[in-house]
């Protein structure tokens, strides 16, 4: 059932967070000390029994230089440069097996594929750890080093993110100036600050997105991820404004005022998770061209295969390749 904003309000929404002012020098900093890594990609051949897709094991550089894991798919025997997809995978979940999710590379893209430090035992394994210590959190991640935005967890996996851009445009296969971003639930919401990390990449796909409207999502739903917040300060009563300071420099619709790749959303109008007024914040603040698709009767299961198809039309046509007719 429908637990938020009636649609008409949802339009017009834009989010609570408040913007720090030095958001964007924040994360200069933070980018230009992780640049200081060499962005150091290794790829060796998998091995992965399929005849249409060629699968590499890949590794490069991410936050503090530490090793970052992904699968790299592309059409067997493809040599010309390809657009190419950079995915970021949903709360818990890894990188998966090689030769599952053949998607974006069964499309004629060079399909990168994150792992995401630390997580990986949820719904699909990893391979990356997150070497980074913590003060006191609750279970999950949402609270990992929440005490500063200097420690906070997804501090790291943005880095990741935006160096994963990079490791993807420095390879053969890859056409550089076609690189776009996709991701769904946390994935989604990796999207959106690459989007405004990266200000260069070519198109943005964020289904049903998570980490958005911190402020809002902390108090109007009782669903993890956001709820993992909500337990922390339930424990730390007085930590409540250090806490959505921190998490001010994470939200993504204050990386999304500085989008202005072409962007794809979508919500459910039921979803309990990441609730639709969250994700509208996000779309109404988005800097650039935008489009959302609105699933009246569906919670965090979005469009599914429907919203994959959507995505794939919307990236065939802004990266210049024939997509699909129906």
């Amino acid at each position: 059932m429908y637990t938020d904003l009636a649609e008409s309000e949802l339009r017009e929404y834009h989010g609570s967070v408040n913007e720090p002012v030095d958001f964007d020098e924040f994360w200069d900093t933070t980018l230009t000390e992780a640049r200081e890594f060499d962005i150091g990609v290794t790829m060796s051949t998998v091995d992965s029994g399929l005849r249409t897709i060629d699968v590499y094991d890949v590794s490069f550089s991410g936050y503090g230089g530490d090793p970052v894991r992904a699968w790299l798919r592309i059409p067997a025997g493809v040599s010309a440069p390809l657009p190419a997809i950079v995915q970021f995978v949903g709360y818990g979940g890894g990188r998966g097996n090689a030769v599952e999710n053949l998607f974006w590379s069964s499309a004629g893209f060079a399909h990168f594929h994150m792992d995401t430090r630390g997580q990986g035992s949820s719904f699909s394994t990893g391979d990356t750890p997150d070497p980074v210590g913590s003060g006191p959190q609750g279970a999950g991640f949402m609270t990992r080093g929440i005490q500063s935005r200097e420690t906070y967890y997804y501090r790291r996996v943005f880095v990741d993110a935006v160096r994963a851009i990079e490791a993807t445009r420095s390879l053969d296969v890859v056409d550089a100036r076609r690189v776009a971003v996709v991701g769904a639930s946390q994935g989604g919401g990796i999207a959106l600050a690459a989007a405004g990390l990266v200000p260069n990449i070519a198109a943005v796909v964020a289904h049903v997105p998570f980490l958005c409207d911190f402020p809002r999502a902390t108090v109007i739903t009782d669903n993890d991820p956001y709820k993992e917040i909500g337990r922390y300060l339930s424990v730390h009563r007085h930590a409540s404004s250090r806490t959505h300071e921190t998490l001010s420099y994470f939200d993504g619709v204050n990386f999304a005022r500085r989008g202005i790749a072409p962007a794809l959303l979508s919500t459910g109008l039921m979803d309990p998770i990441c609730p639709p007024s969250t994700v509208f914040a996000a779309y109404n603040s988005y800097g650039g061209p935008k489009d959302i698709t609105v699933w009246q009767y569906n919670a965090h299961d979005g469009g599914g295969v429907e919203d994959d198809l959507l995505a794939l039309r919307h990236l065939s046509t802004v990266l210049e390749r024939e997509g699909p007719t129906n």
